[in-house]
């Protein structure tokens, strides 16, 4: 085999890798997100399957105490049932009542466990 022809099938080679390695990142970056879900839409939800949920932190309904911050999160557009949250972990410094936010976590007995 001639070096033009060895060089022709490393280009293949390698860009045949590139390709399977891009298509599997691509499918495994869809395949794990998931859609953002507001609190009225977790009332049903399947105890122990992790969500990524948004809303409106209520005010009045933030409690601090003992390594865990617990408080009441509605829709972003202020309507439906307002969603129990507890969280434990380090709060982020933009983290206030009226505010939206992003938690990720699952719902055990109608409240939301933060992660």
């Amino acid at each position: 085999m001639d070096v033009q022809r060895k060089r022709q099938v490393r280009l293949f080679v390698a860009l045949g890798a590139a390709l399977l390695l891009a298509t599997g990142l691509i499918y495994t970056s869809f395949n794990a997100s998931s859609e953002a879900r507001q609190p009225s839409e977790l009332t049903d939800a399947v105890p122990g399957k992790s969500y990524e949920m948004t809303g409106k932190v209520v005010k009045g309904s933030v409690v601090e105490g003992n390594d865990r911050l617990k408080f009441s999160v509605k829709d972003r557009d202020g309507t439906g049932q307002a969603l129990p949250v507890t969280y434990s972990g380090v709060v982020p410094d933009p983290f206030r009542e009226g505010r939206e936010i992003v938690l990720t976590g699952t719902v055990q007995n109608g409240v939301f466990v933060g992660e």
